[in-house]
């Protein structure tokens, strides 16, 4: 939970793609199908890796697993989506970011792919990587917005 260090903290690269990093996506997921949510980074689960999966599908399923995961491009066009996160629970905030994304990544079979994302797709993407890059969501907001959101959570967590 907020405001644990780990969720500051940029995670480490991931080396070789192997059973037991296997093993924690595929526990990731079960976690993102449990919130229930359209993505998760390993340092929500205390794993200071850069792993992340989103599944924004409607029929869900369709998860992709990401090791080492950046933005290569990002469209100019913006698109805001509400976001939130089950490590600070409770609040959420309006964020904007690039609507179009294209991003490389290392997959499930140790391969470096380079995939584009649109929509709810590319906001939980980047929603991830900056999990990964030590920054939560509202962080992108200005300190007053920033500084109210806070403090509705730290009234809700009493």
């Amino acid at each position: 939970m907020w405001p644990d260090k780990r969720l500051a903290t940029p995670a480490a690269d991931v080396g070789a793609i192997t059973d037991d990093i296997r093993a924690t996506w595929d526990d990731m997921i079960e976690t993102m199908e449990a919130m229930p949510g359209v993505g998760l980074a390993a340092p929500q689960i205390g794993v200071m890796l850069r792993l992340a999966v989103v599944d924004a599908s409607d029929e869900r399923g369709r998860a992709i697993r990401m090791a080492n995961p950046e933005v290569i491009t990002a469209s100019e066009a913006m698109n805001d989506h509400e976001e939130a996160s089950p490590n600070l629970p409770g609040v959420w905030a309006r964020v904007t970011r690039p609507a179009t994304v294209s991003v490389a990544f290392t997959d499930h079979h140790g391969i470096r792919v380079r995939q584009d994302f649109t929509g709810l797709w590319a906001t939980s993407v980047q929603h991830q990587i900056d999990h990964l890059a030590g920054r939560m969501y509202f962080d992108r907001l200005s300190k007053m917005k920033r500084d109210m959101l806070l403090k509705r959570a730290r009234k809700g967590a009493r």
